[in-house]
């Protein structure tokens, strides 16, 4: 079992200070750097995100933005505007403009959702992110639909359909893959829940991992754009953090009804974007770097699956089965989620994400997410010594 030496609490007792400062979502780099000086950090695997995108990206910035002596125009001068950035973005998704809108990461943009459209009651499935129920306004009632751990926290179509239905829901959001356990929804299920649930005012869709999941060997990419054209309840949301790697530009993005858009764009949202978001989502609709974007794009959930193999291989944690780039772990040899995140963050300088804080989850959970090959074997083999540590 793991256990902090005195050394250690005193860390470990800074670091839930920060913690608590923080709320439910995990402090970030930069804050336990500046805050905390005894603690090195060397891979962040709190935070989701594909380290190889975020080679590629800085590759283009370089180029485009510092070389040529451009980097001045993005700083000085104001980004376009959301309706003009939607407007070319909105070919590269092939739908209409006034069906996007732009969001400062896609937290924004769930936000704006749950603020604007969501009334009396929306069911949230638990385990998962857990804005999706604080960021609710006060008259808004939270269902809340238990992810069963015997089930390995994958969603029962069925029974969620019977749940929706007898609480008369109005509202609903689905994560696909879900935070933090990775859990997907096949599409053919995710349609038949969509065509029975036609009656409901809002679905709400985080696709915001869905460029890690699979469903076929080749690794073919997958979007849910047919459901928002097939169904007038659905909403889209994509975060470009995770699978891009470029959190600290936010960018994210919602495929709403016209007259959602309209109306949010009418109430603010007009400049949410800063010249760096901008210059990617221009970057987005360049081909060549699509397809480069694309081939690393499956070589890491290559990395995620080798990942997730060799993390099974140790006997001392439960890995559950994930679709996303990361996993959901539990402890198994009695130690505390605390310690051991401690104990990493401290002896190793890797950064893992403690679950206690997330609803709907019984037992000693991590969040880990997926790294480069080298730096997932710098994880594998810490976790290894940590166990035997003295």
């Amino acid at each position: 079992m793991i256990e902090l030496n005195n050394s250690e609490e005193k860390i470990f007792n800074k670091i839930n200070a920060l913690k608590e400062k923080s709320g439910s979502h995990s402090p970030s780099v930069f804050t336990i750097k500046n805050e905390i000086k005894e603690i090195d950090i060397k891979i962040d695997a709190c935070f989701l995100s594909n380290p190889y995108a975020t080679d590629l990206f800085i590759d283009y910035l370089k180029k485009d933005l510092i070389k040529s002596n451009k980097l001045r125009d993005v700083l000085e001068f104001y980004p376009s505007q959301n309706s003009a950035i939607s407007n070319f973005l909105s070919k590269k998704l092939k739908i209409n403009s006034d069906n996007l809108l732009i969001g400062n990461g896609a937290i924004e943009i769930i936000q704006a959702l749950l603020h604007n459209f969501v009334n009396s009651n929306i069911v949230v499935c638990i385990p998962t992110f857990s804005s999706y129920y604080e960021f609710v306004l006060p008259k808004t009632k939270v269902l809340y639909y238990q992810l069963e751990k015997k089930k390995k926290y994958q969603l029962d179509i069925k029974d969620y359909l019977n749940f929706v239905l007898k609480n008369k829901a109005k509202n609903i959001v689905l994560i696909n893959p879900n935070n933090p356990d990775g859990g997907y929804i096949k599409k053919d299920n995710l349609e038949f829940l969509l065509k029975n649930l036609t009656h409901l005012e809002n679905i709400i869709i985080d696709e915001s991992f869905i460029h890690f999941a699979s469903e076929d060997i080749s690794n073919s990419p997958i979007n849910y754009i047919q459901f928002f054209k097939l169904y007038r309840n659905v909403s889209l949301i994509k975060s470009m953090s995770k699978d891009f790697g470029i959190a600290g530009i936010r960018c994210g993005y919602g495929i709403l009804n016209s007259n959602k858009v309209q109306k949010l764009l009418s109430n603010g949202y007009l400049w949410n974007s800063n010249g760096l978001s901008e210059y990617f989502f221009r970057l987005l609709i360049n081909d060549q770097f699509y397809n480069k974007y694309e081939k690393l794009r499956k070589k890491y959930i290559n990395e995620v699956n080798y990942f997730e193999k060799e993390l099974s291989k140790i006997k001392q944690i439960k890995v559950y089965p994930s679709s996303a780039n990361f996993m959901l772990i539990e402890l198994l040899d009695g130690s505390t989620a605390e310690n051991f995140v401690s104990k990493m963050l401290i002896k190793y300088g890797i950064y893992l994400r403690n679950c206690n804080d997330k609803i709907g989850l019984s037992g000693e959970f991590i969040r880990l997410a997926s790294r480069s090959r080298s730096e997932n074997k710098i994880i594998i083999d810490s976790i290894q010594k940590i166990f035997n540590y003295k």
